[in-house]
């Protein structure tokens, strides 16, 4: 039994160092920014940046992967990483971080599809819902591995990026050594709104409105931390609880969403992510073990809406329908996240560093607000009908490969190229 799951895991070891350096990375260049006293806009930018080259990644990478082969592209992109976040630690500047921002997410993208695809091919349709929910571990842990890192290291000093270096060279070992085949070209994504609006409004809005929330926290969180006075150990402690509440509370979430109209869920959800935020303006915590307790239930609310809003549309969708429709709310998360920044920088610019809270209650509000709307005009998809809810990360950028792992995406969704020579 264990045989089976070798290559499985092989490749999650590479997915673990490749998702700690995302993470290290991530926290570590808002916190250097603000030492080095970038602007707040700045600051921003960095993670519109990021967003937006991840985005043209999933467009794009493709293409990439198909001409070079999954090893030679993976192994491109890890180098690339590895260079990336070297000359962020050689070059300190605002403008050069912003362009380096872009193309490491330009590359995350590519090297997230490369796995998940290879993923997809090793697993079964019996295994399926195992290697998700391992994968599902795997990202969370690996990204509060490389979160917490940042709290034993020196920001102001170039080792931390030189760790970050060595994770993303670590993460090819796996998929360099691989002697097993190689999944079949990775497919183009398409973003097709009109089908999307007319197959879920609530879910569409509310992916753009959530990726506008998650973007916003998940870029300036850190600068949040850093404004307010508490050491860099409490602000790697408090990200990293973020993502562990969220974690933990989509399931209970989930099961709730599986019982009843899921847009109930959704709408209380956000409105009480929204009351949450807002009480944060409102109080401005300084003492560091507040802030991290507030915060962790803002994560545990906040970080279960895009799972809601994704079986809300899942169960309104043709199971043929699946990868299509999960593949566009994603696209829509991820132009979310563009925009997030841009808000919460321009607030905590113009205010107090708690203005944060207020770009992502703005968000969660009008989401609250719309689902509402909503539920007087659509009725609910019956129960025995609904889709089982499962976990989806939102803390960190997702493919549409990714959904083709997803064990509720159809058998015939599913191509295999078991049978394909190797391609390294």
């Amino acid at each position: 039994m264990l045989a089976a799951y070798r290559p499985i895991l092989s490749l999650l070891r590479g997915t673990a160092f490749l998702l700690a350096a995302s993470g290290l990375h991530g926290l570590l260049l808002p916190l250097r920014g603000q030492a080095e006293g970038f602007s707040t806009a700045a600051l921003g930018l960095m993670g519109t940046a990021w967003a937006g080259g991840f985005v043209a990644g999933c467009f794009f990478a493709p293409r990439l992967v198909r001409r070079a082969g999954h090893v030679r592209a993976f192994g491109t992109f890890a180098a690339l990483g590895a260079i990336i976040a070297l000359l962020t630690g050689l070059m300190i500047g605002e403008l050069i971080w912003i362009l380096l921002r872009a193309f490491t997410g330009f590359i995350m993208a590519g090297a997230f599809m490369v796995i998940e695809s290879w993923l997809n091919e090793k697993a079964t349709n019996e295994n399926r819902g195992t290697v998700f929910g391992l994968y599902m571990m795997v990202t969370y842990a690996s990204i509060m591995t490389g979160q917490m890192i940042v709290a034993f290291g020196d920001i102001n000093s170039a080792s931390l990026f030189m760790v970050t270096a060595i994770f993303f060279c670590l993460s090819l070992i796996p998929t360099a050594v691989s002697t097993a085949s190689h999944p079949q070209p990775l497919q183009d994504v398409s973003l097709d709104l009109k089908g999307l609006y007319a197959n879920s409004p609530v879910a569409c809005v509310g992916c753009l409105l959530i990726g506008v929330a998650n973007g916003a926290w998940g870029t300036l969180g850190a600068v949040y931390g850093a404004r307010i006075g508490i050491s860099t150990a409490e602000i790697a402690l408090m990200m990293s609880l973020v993502v562990i509440a969220g974690a933990a509370m989509q399931m209970p979430a989930g099961r709730i969403s599986d019982k009843t109209d899921r847009r109930f869920v959704l709408a209380a959800a956000s409105g009480i992510s929204a009351l949450v935020g807002v009480n944060i303006f409102f109080a401005s915590p300084r003492i560091g073990a507040l802030v991290i307790a507030m915060t962790a239930c803002y994560g545990a609310l906040a970080y279960t809406l895009y799972s809601l809003a994704v079986a809300h549309a899942n169960d309104h969708a043709r199971p043929e329908d699946f990868v299509k429709v999960s593949g566009g709310l994603l696209m829509l998360y991820g132009f979310g996240t563009m925009i997030g920044p841009v808000i919460g920088a321009g607030l905590m610019g113009s205010m107090r560093p708690e203005s944060l809270f207020l770009a992502t209650a703005l968000a969660h509000l009008s989401l609250a607000g719309y689902t509402l709307l909503r539920i007087r005009r659509r009725a609910p998809v019956p129960v025995e009908e609904r889709e089982a809810f499962k976990t989806l990360p939102s803390e960190r950028g997702v493919t549409p490969e990714a959904v083709r792992l997803d064990p509720r995406t159809p058998a015939e969704q599913e191509p295999r190229a078991a049978d394909e020579a190797p391609d390294g």
